[in-house]
């Protein structure tokens, strides 16, 4: 059994993919008793101490995931150095934790098949489906990520 592995998953504002990203990783962590931990935080802190919004809430219900308990928080400098893994939802994002000190920065869509691209922002997409789509890439991209951490291929 190797050691506990702490992952950060990271959007903008930490309400909608990132949280998403943390909840499906959550449940793979539990149903596969692994020895992860996952949280996730925004490069803003526009939104912090806020719950995900109702979208990210009710598609991940549809799945059998509750985040309706995290809360928005910003990246912080002890993030750097307290997570083995940093995952990014979009270049944007990516560019910005570098700049802001993180060294190796991951993208989710560089997993599950996505060729690097980027989770969109669910806010571009007219209703509610774009939360469906976006649930979809998460959870496919952050399958693969944990299978890959766990075989050490990561």
């Amino acid at each position: 059994m190797h050691s506990d592995k702490k992952i950060l998953f990271v959007c903008l504002g930490n309400i909608c993919r990132s949280p998403l990203a943390e909840g499906v990783a959550q449940k793979h962590i539990d149903v596969k008793h692994l020895p992860f931990y996952a949280e996730s935080a925004g490069t803003s802190s526009w939104h912090e101490g806020e719950a995900p919004c109702h979208s990210s809430i009710k598609v991940a219900q549809n799945y059998g995931i509750d985040i309706s308990q995290q809360r928005s928080r910003p990246v912080t400098r002890a993030d750097i150095t307290a997570f083995d893994y940093v995952i990014a939802m979009d270049a944007q994002n990516q560019a910005d934790l570098r700049s802001f000190g993180f060294e190796k920065v991951y993208r989710l869509g560089e997993f599950g098949g996505y060729r690097g691209a980027d989770v969109p922002d669910p806010y571009y997409f007219k209703g509610f489906e774009g939360f469906e789509k976006v649930y979809e890439m998460v959870a496919c991209c952050v399958e693969d990520i944990l299978s890959q951490i766990e075989n050490n291929l990561l």
